[in-house]
């Protein structure tokens, strides 16, 4: 006998509810849209207006409005194709190691007597000794500090070069490390990217890497590419140098080891300092908005274990004299250090607006892009492309629905009604769980949905077709619907899970256009097997429960 237990049943209509409920706001679009702008806008700190509240109490609070994403060939958006100046990273790499040469070449002293730093091309460090005659001896010790490269193509390869030159002895990175270097700077680049548009609110955007030193990056629904670039585009570098000394005059040469920075709250004065960063911003963990004690607009700020180490010792040591806040080659601030900060926290204030410090605490959370980034194309894809796309995919899936409920309806009559009713459930519930999941719809998604309209019968045309060959064997129509269930279930288990298995490499592998048809492929699936498997054996268990018909016919 054909039986469900009751909270089989309340399951079954629970998801479905939930799916509905949760598909409701793309009904209403545009609607919702707004409502979830004006949202935004409030928790931003704008003043609600009379506009804004009937915005607002246009869609129920009660009802969910999270909405399918559009991607950017459905909505519109940016696109930037930017050059990272990975020759700005080989510098940082060859200055960093300054202290550490510095403090090798001073354990011999006694041997290379003085030492002093030279200007130097980019990416190279120059050390000048007193003592050439023992440059074997300095070379030694600076080679001392390289490290073995760690690759299975690069055995025996080492980070650093170090030659001499007369009395000056030259420290570089060997071509294998700048190699090394440039994957790594990309991957950070990508990765950095990536959290900074995600944490503004912009679903799945499109990043790619192109050739050596060149990513793609295309973001739905930002109106401009210059308000993408604003985004992307600063590279948000928070350092803490010890000053040297202050002075109105911006053509100094501020001397070897040394930098100059204009002061960002004190008009026409900059700051000398010295080149290499007590603390650099990598070493954060953490950066929030917030208000300093006079009330305006600050970011505060948290670093890891080592950094808080280094920022604790160093203000130990310096008590009565002022360190510099460094922010993209602009000093922020120059406190005098008061007293020792153990902590390894602190606040940045400046002439900042609510908006410009939520937007610094971002980048600072991000984290800083290792290099600078020139963009070699940018353009703004419209909407009305978008539209245009979203109209084709429409009439491609009314015209695949229209085919197959036609065709389900005409192969096997009441049973195929079920099997239309679970479809329609099926598209509701894939929008449903796009929807939660904050997913966004592409064209190639929208192909994906399309293939699931052809795929989700599947399911059923394997059920119903084992029920017409039990309804031979004269068992009865409830033990033939029974035993077709039962013995179809391997069949849709086997097809379904070998398409979800190419789905997911498709969304591990791929990216962009390709990932959003996975997703939508992948979510038809498991919708798919739901709904032919429970949803349909439901129905038919409920209509075969009040007709109680004698013999049944598909």
């Amino acid at each position: 006998m054909l039986h469900i237990a009751l909270w089989k049943r309340l399951t079954i209509l629970a998801i479905c509810l939930a799916g509905f409920v949760a598909a409701l706001p793309n009904a209403f679009y545009q609607r919702v849209e707004r409502h979830n702008d004006a949202v935004q806008s409030l928790e931003a700190g704008d003043s609600l207006t009379a506009e804004m509240r009937a915005v607002l109490e246009s869609w129920p609070e009660w009802l969910p409005s999270a909405l399918v994403s559009l991607g950017l060939d459905l909505r519109g958006g940016a696109h930037l194709l930017a050059e990272v100046r990975l020759q700005d990273v080989y510098a940082e790499r060859v200055d960093a190691m300054w202290p550490d040469v510095r403090d090798a070449l001073r354990d011999i002293r006694g041997t290379v007597g003085t030492i002093r730093r030279q200007d130097a091309p980019v990416g190279e460090l120059h050390v000048r000794i007193s003592r050439p005659e023992n440059m074997r001896d300095a070379v030694a010790a600076v080679r001392g500090l390289a490290r073995p490269l760690v690759s299975l193509t690069q055995i025996g390869a080492e980070d650093i070069e170090v030659g001499s030159d007369g009395d000056v002895l030259t420290v570089t990175l060997s071509e294998e490390e700048r190699a090394a270097t440039d994957d790594r700077t990309m991957q950070q680049s990508l990765e950095i990217i990536r959290r900074r548009v995600d944490e503004v609110g912009t679903r799945e955007p499109t990043i790619q890497r192109q050739g050596n030193d060149r990513v793609i990056i295309q973001v739905p629904g930002v109106g401009s590419a210059e308000e993408l670039k604003a985004l992307i585009g600063q590279t948000a570098k928070l350092a803490f140098h010890p000053v040297v000394r202050r002075t109105s005059n911006a053509n100094e040469v501020p001397g070897a080891g040394n930098v100059i920075f204009p002061s960002v709250d004190e008009p026409g004065q900059h700051y000398i300092l010295e080149r290499t960063p007590v603390v650099s911003g990598e070493q954060l963990t953490d950066a929030q908005p917030d208000f300093d004690q006079n009330g305006l607009p600050a970011v505060t700020f948290r670093f890891n274990p080592a950094g808080a180490r280094k920022f604790g010792d160093y203000t130990a040591a310096n008590i009565g004299f002022p360190f510099a806040i460094v922010l993209d080659e602009e000093v922020i601030s120059a406190p005098t250090i008061r007293d020792h900060i153990p902590g390894g926290s602190g606040i940045i204030t400046g002439r900042f607006t609510v908006e410009e410090s939520t937007r610094l605490a971002v980048l600072l959370r991000a984290g800083a892009l290792p290099a600078e980034m020139t963009f070699l194309e940018e353009r703004t894809v419209g909407p009305e492309l978008g539209q245009d796309s979203i109209d084709a995919g429409k009439v491609a899936c009314i015209i695949a629905l229209i085919g197959v409920l036609v065709f389900m309806f005409a192969s096997y009559g009441m049973f195929g009604l079920f099997a239309n009713i679970s479809l329609l459930t099926n598209l509701v519930l894939i929008f449903g769980a796009l929807s939660l999941l904050g997913a966004t719809l592409t064209l190639p998604g929208i192909a994906g949905i399309v293939l699931t309209i052809g795929m989700a019968v599947d399911a059923n045309v394997l059920v119903f077709e084992r029920i017409r060959e039990e309804l031979r064997t004269a068992k009865g129509p409830a033990r033939a619907i029974e035993r077709g269930y039962e013995k179809a279930l391997t069949a849709i288990l086997d097809a379904n899970v070998t398409t979800l298995i190419t789905a997911v490499i498709l969304f591990v592998i791929g990216s962009g256009p390709v990932r959003g048809f996975s997703i939508t492929l992948g979510i038809g699936i498991l919708t798919s097997v739901f709904t032919a498997i429970f949803l349909t054996r439901f129905l038919v268990v409920l209509w075969f429960s009040r007709s109680r018909p004698r013999t049944i016919s598909l």
